[in-house]
């Protein structure tokens, strides 16, 4: 792995369990074992990073739901797929969600960036549950309020590790599989054809 992909990597991670703010340049170059310039050298800046960050986050989330969108059959298969796409990734890369999570907080020029790498795929997924309804494989709403119930729900439960906690619940294979089979049911009592 070359020390650019290391760099976002860790910094990812950072963002995504310390925020934006809590994370200094001079804290990554030591965790990585290289020089701050090091990392300037890659980014030029810490906005120049988080951007970077930031665009390889949103890049790899829209192709994983872009990949569960084109295998679903439509209706309720790609609300499926997507939500089980969405806890994979969650157990394989949980801090690519708590990142995006960060991200949205943040706002602007941050979230701007987020919002348009995964616009197409937000255009498809309202495009895909209004055919849903459309065709009577879904009960009728709002698709754009729904998508935001879908992504709410989805991200919520994997990313709010402190809700959890408080909770006594501790995130792992077995309480991710768990809260994706209660996210899906009330997704499909929520859809489910009148």
């Amino acid at each position: 792995m070359t020390t650019k992909h290391r760099v976002l990597e860790v910094a990812s991670a950072s963002f995504a369990d310390r925020g934006v703010a809590g994370t200094s340049l001079d804290e990554l170059a030591r965790r990585l074992g290289v020089t701050k310039q090091t990392i300037l050298y890659h980014f030029k800046s810490k906005d120049g990073l988080i951007a970077a960050v930031v665009t390889d986050a949103s890049t790899e989330l829209h192709q994983e739901l872009a990949d569960a969108l084109a295998a679903g059959e439509p209706g309720w298969d790609r609300v499926e797929a997507s939500v089980r796409a969405v806890f994979a990734l969650a157990v394989r890369r949980p801090e690519l969600l708590g990142l995006l999570r960060e991200v949205s907080r943040l706002g602007p020029p941050y979230s701007d960036t987020l919002a348009a790498g995964l616009a197409p795929l937000i255009h498809r997924s309202v495009d895909a549950l209004q055919r849903g309804m459309d065709a009577g494989q879904l009960r009728r709403s709002d698709p754009r309020l729904m998508l935001a119930l879908a992504y709410a729900l989805t991200t919520g439960v994997v990313t709010d590790t402190e809700v959890l906690r408080l909770l006594g619940v501790e995130l792992d294979l077995r309480v991710a599989a768990r809260l994706r089979r209660t996210v899906l049911d009330f997704l499909r009592a929520a859809l489910a054809p009148m």
